[in-house]
């Protein structure tokens, strides 16, 4: 009777922190969206869009150090919005396992660091991002609307982005944010300093994983809210529905054929 009882407050103990946990990066994930549809109604741009230029063709203007600065928290701000989501099978499994060995209290601040890792490395992908946005307007291949105005450009990234859901590193990355148990198991560490890698590792994972997915923003828009969301919706379904590496493929054999088509469709 003792084990009954205390197997019950074990499970709704695990109850209430998924719900706590859950909870919090819905918190956090809209508050990333709601800025991210404030940045795309309201960000006046860089470049040529401060001098009121139109809304095609490249940019010529140079970036001045606060249009880097924004650039970087736009992008930041947009990967929160879009992979915390896709974290939350890993987040939760990581926040059930460490139930048992932490206070209520310890367990949400371990939470915290975990969730923590996995943010710094996509803020570290923000970092990257923006440089590659960066060059990318310096030499007049972006648009007003942060996406190439080069045929060839984008085919090259469309096929890139095809080639790489077909590659063996991308498999084995998605195998790794698919398998939320498996992987906390064999990478599991104690401590803050542990816990904190723990969530780097993953977030090194995950972006293994997307970061090409990722680059086909600079084909559809950076700030193209529909493409944002359909690409972390497109992530969530590779992570968790049972044929996600052959949703994978199939993306690959598509992108493929649009980025070879795209140069003579424009």
């Amino acid at each position: 009777m003792r084990l009954v009882t205390q197997r019950t407050a074990l499970l709704a103990a695990l109850q209430t922190d998924h719900k706590v946990v859950f909870a919090s990066l819905f918190a956090i994930a809209g508050l990333a969206w709601l800025y991210t549809v404030h940045l795309s109604n309201n960000m006046p741009g860089v470049g040529s869009m401060k001098m009121g230029q139109g809304m095609a063709g490249p940019v010529s203007e140079s970036w001045a150090a606060n249009d880097v600065v924004a650039m970087f928290f736009m992008w930041a701000v947009m990967m929160v919005a879009m992979m915390v989501p896709t974290a939350a099978p890993m987040i939760l499994t990581f926040a059930s396992m460490n139930h048992r060995n932490s206070t209520n209290n310890e367990n949400s601040g371990r939470t915290a660091i975990f969730i923590a890792g996995y943010i710094v490395v996509w803020s570290g992908f923000a970092l990257g991002a923006t440089l590659i946005q960066w060059g990318l307007h310096e030499a007049t291949l972006l648009s007003p609307m942060m996406a190439t105005s080069n045929a060839i450009l984008g085919g090259a990234i469309l096929v890139g982005a095809g080639a790489y859901q077909l590659s063996p590193l991308k498999l084995t990355c998605l195998n790794k944010c698919r398998t939320p148990l498996g992987f906390l198991m064999n990478e599991w560490r104690e401590g803050p300093k542990g816990i904190l890698s723990m969530g780097l590792i993953h977030g090194a994972y995950c972006i293994g994983c997307c970061w090409m997915l990722m680059a086909l923003l600079f084909v559809l828009g950076v700030m193209n809210l529909l493409w944002i969301a359909a690409l972390s919706a497109f992530v969530l379904l590779e992570k968790v529905i049972p044929g996600g590496r052959w949703l994978s493929r199939a993306s690959g054999i598509l992108l493929i054929a649009w980025g070879i088509s795209l140069p003579f469709m424009t």
